[in-house]
């Protein structure tokens, strides 16, 4: 890979992101090199300044390390002596340039998009189960748990943010495009276009799973109608858009869908029993379940429009990983893959058997009742997992061990003690991902927001203590969910990722103890 002096100015210039340019050599040099971390320049280098974080001694390690261009919001004299190419915003320029710089890889994979609060791990895996099934071996991933770009174990890798930096997510197209992947299923967080990580980069379907409050805080989105904005961009970016008819603030989501896409090209799902406000929408697709227990669940999907019943997907689906909510991400999927032409004959055992590390893992210990392990880690996520286990064990007493991260997802604090309030016997406060903030703080600030005359809180920051304790009180018949984590083996703390067992396998750690 490589890219010339001369084709950055004139992409930049294309998109209006140039203010300035200095050349220091011939302007047709090739860069064989993109980095924005200058620890990882090695030889004739395209640089750029970016990130809060960022410091001029950077770019002097870079050019020290062979960079030979670097781009940024302003001239830095650590920068002397090399071609500067000096912009608007340097995300924007990165994610241009990136995409360039990788060849456009984007352009040689069949590209499903997801955004929404809650659902878009699932909806993404069983995507990709579905995908699979039809063209095993050709399907990447990009998600919040992990990245697949090739089909061997070695080229599976685990995610450090949903979406990735714009260097590194063209990087892996180009690495999947060029290890025979065809189709590629990724999460789009509102973060990303907040950050202009996605910047130019257009979907061949987006969906828009649903929305509630959540990235609202001072390292984040400044209010909701910023976060809504935020997620609109993917289906603005989508060559085709299926919504849920049943998300908040439809009317918005569905107005930003229209401004680039033809109704034809925008398809409606919803639960059977759904009635929407307008009269002028028409539900493309309906699912009703059938059977909903703790071990699977069967619904059907029934295409309800001419160009539903197209797509050849109506038919009858289980699923091994149970849910009420699951057979919504579920019937998101489906008509995905129906998009990419996979039809339901081929959909219904790709689906059937997926599972996901730290989505709905459950233990029974006894004496000490079922354990739910799942990476829940809002109040909507909360809400649904929380009511689909009141329905399922209606007389048992429903118990919760969670945290908050630090230096961000502010707003989740108070949805917490909501969904606590709404729901929970005894909350265990503990530890997840505090940062550079005071666990003891982020607990405190959930705690104050709930109402102790009927649900019982424990403080304890060492979250293997914690767990170890709610395991330990949980009654035989009780229900306890570990939220958050999921199969996460880390902790982010003081800016270290410090190793973690995983929510799961303490679990298991302390149910063989009991057991001794």
């Amino acid at each position: 890979m490589s890219l010339s002096l001369s084709a950055c100015i004139l992409l930049l210039k294309e998109h209006h992101l140039l203010k300035s340019s200095a050349v220091q050599n011939n302007i047709g040099t090739d860069m064989t090199g993109i980095s924005y971390d200058s620890r990882k320049v090695a030889g004739p280098t395209l640089f750029f300044c970016r990130g809060a974080h960022f410091r001029p001694i950077y770019l002097a390690m870079a050019r020290d390390n062979g960079a030979t261009t670097y781009v940024a919001e302003k001239p830095y004299v650590e920068g002397n002596g090399m071609n500067a190419l000096i912009v608007v915003n340097v995300q924007k320029a990165m994610a241009i340039l990136s995409a360039a710089f990788f060849d456009f890889p984007q352009d040689d994979l069949f590209v499903i998009a997801f955004t929404g609060t809650k659902g878009k791990t699932t909806s993404a895996y069983f995507t990709r189960g579905i995908l699979e099934q039809a063209h095993p071996k050709h399907v990447a991933l990009s998600s919040t748990i992990e990245r697949i770009v090739g089909p061997n174990p070695d080229q599976h890798f685990r995610s450090k943010l949903t979406t990735p930096e714009s260097t590194d997510l063209f990087r892996d197209m180009r690495t999947a495009v060029d290890n025979g992947m065809t189709h590629m299923v990724m999460e789009v967080s509102s973060q990303a276009y907040l950050k202009n990580r996605v910047f130019g980069l257009t979907y061949d379907v987006g969906f828009f799973l649903n929305i509630t409050p959540d990235h609202i805080g001072p390292n984040e989105h400044p209010d909701f109608a910023n976060y809504l904005h935020n997620k609109l961009q993917l289906v603005v970016n989508s060559r085709k858009v299926v919504l849920n008819a049943e998300t908040a603030n439809f009317d918005e989501v569905y107005a930003a869908a229209t401004t680039t896409t033809n109704p034809d090209s925008i398809f409606l799902y919803a639960s059977a029993e759904f009635q929407p406000e307008r009269s002028d929408i028409t539900i493309d697709f309906r699912f009703e379940s059938l059977k909903l227990d703790t071990n699977e669940s069967t619904f059907k999907l029934v295409p309800v429009t001419d160009k539903a019943a197209a797509l050849n997907v109506g038919n009858r689906y289980t699923l091994s990983l149970i849910g009420d909510f699951n057979e919504s991400n579920a019937t998101a999927a489906i008509i995905g893959a129906g998009l990419a032409g996979v039809d339901g004959s081929k959909a219904a055992p790709g689906l059937a058997n997926v599972l996901i590390p730290g989505r709905m893992e459950s233990l029974t210990v006894p004496g000490h009742g079922t354990v739910f392990v799942d990476y829940a880690h809002n109040y909507g996520s909360l809400k649904a997992l929380f009511s689909f286990l009141k329905k399922e064990f209606p007389e048992s007493a429903l118990n919760v061990v969670l945290g908050s991260p630090g230096d961000k997802g502010v707003s989740r604090r108070p949805g917490f003690a909501k969904v606590i309030n709404e729901s929970v016997a005894t909350a265990y406060l503990t530890t997840d991902d505090p940062g550079f903030e005071d666990p003891a703080a982020i607990a405190a600030a959930i705690d104050a927001g709930i109402e102790h005359d009927h649900v019982k809180v424990v403080t304890e920051l060492d979250r293997a203590k914690a767990i170890a304790q709610a395991i330990a009180a949980n009654g035989a018949t009780d229900i306890l969910v570990v939220a958050a984590k999921g199969a996460d083996n880390y902790q982010k703390v003081r800016g270290v990722d410090t190793p973690w067992a995983g929510d799961l396998n303490v679990v298991k750690q302390v149910a063989a103890q009991l057991e001794d």
